[in-house]
């Protein structure tokens, strides 16, 4: 299962994708990348998503520890 974790911060994003690589290493490294939305010309708004795939249940919720930690959310995606 596919989840999109959001920040507004390139940095927090960074962070929360290293230390996911850390506590998760059957994972590898999860992708970081700017949300885009159709037709839109100014990207300096645009939330930063952390793209996490295979996790569910326990490990769903350090997640959103982390993630809340940061000020972030979790979508399913």
């Amino acid at each position: 299962m596919r989840q999109l974790l959001i920040f507004s911060e390139r940095d927090d994003a960074e962070e929360v994708a290293a230390t996911l690589g850390e506590w998760f290493p059957g994972l590898g490294v999860p992708r970081v990348v700017r949300e885009t939305l159709a037709g839109e010309d100014d990207a300096e708004d645009a939330q930063w998503l952390v793209v996490v795939e295979g996790l569910a249940g326990e490990s769903l919720a350090k997640v959103d520890e982390l993630t809340e930690r940061f000020e972030g959310w979790r979508e399913e995606g």
